[in-house]
């Protein structure tokens, strides 16, 4: 029987670039929209503290082995923000909207001071209890900078105006396999992936 991997997001985006990065390990990847899971509330202060939140509830809640990541982006000039509050930072505006409040934020600051990073947190927890009482963390980050427009129609979130350091065009401009190879989230999922295909294997 095929191993259900639980990504506790009901993000599409977030949730592909999971199933390219992990689609060969020989497990069933399903999201918490997927299991009708309800959302977590992210009460932490930190992308590490919320990735642990939400993976532990949805493993409890699923019984599957479970991987949540908590992600989003500092700009430098903004001393961190929009960070732990990227995905709401316009309210329930959604990302175009975001977009828009962050460049007008940045409306006046040249060049030079537009640096910022995507960050990445994951979680795994297993409710079989095969990592005793721990959660295993990763990291993964972008650095970049913050572009004038959007550009690009690819990715997702604040993708169209994230230029990755040494390279001139946007996150959502790159292929998928390009910004695998350099994104936040796929640097934090090659540090899960040795893993956890060991704790698959000894589960099986």
């Amino acid at each position: 029987m095929t191993t259900k991997l639980l990504i506790a997001t009901k993000n599409r985006g977030k949730l592909e670039e999971f199933r390219r990065i992990f689609g060969d390990l020989g497990v069933e990847l399903v999201s918490a929209d997927e299991l009708g899971l309800p959302d977590v509330e992210e009460t932490g202060d930190t992308f590490e503290a919320n990735a642990i939140l939400k993976a532990e509830a949805q493993a409890a809640a699923s019984g599957c082995m479970t991987i949540a990541d908590d992600s989003g982006l500092e700009v430098d000039a903004l001393d961190g923000a929009p960070g732990v509050y990227s995905a709401r930072y316009a309210g329930a505006g959604g990302s175009e909207a975001n977009v828009r409040k962050l460049l007008a934020a940045l409306a006046d600051v040249p060049d030079e001071r537009r640096t910022a990073r995507f960050r990445c947190v994951l979680a795994l927890a297993d409710p079989r209890g095969a990592l005793g009482a721990r959660v295993e963390l990763t990291e993964g980050r972008c650095e970049g900078r913050i572009a004038h427009q959007p550009s690009g129609s690819g990715g997702f979130g604040y993708d169209p105006v994230f230029v990755p350091a040494d390279g001139d065009a946007t996150m959502a401009e790159l292929s998928a396999t390009a910004k695998d190879a350099i994104s936040h989230r796929g640097r934090a999922c090659a540090r899960m992936r040795e893993r956890l295909a060991a704790y698959l294997g000894a589960g099986r």
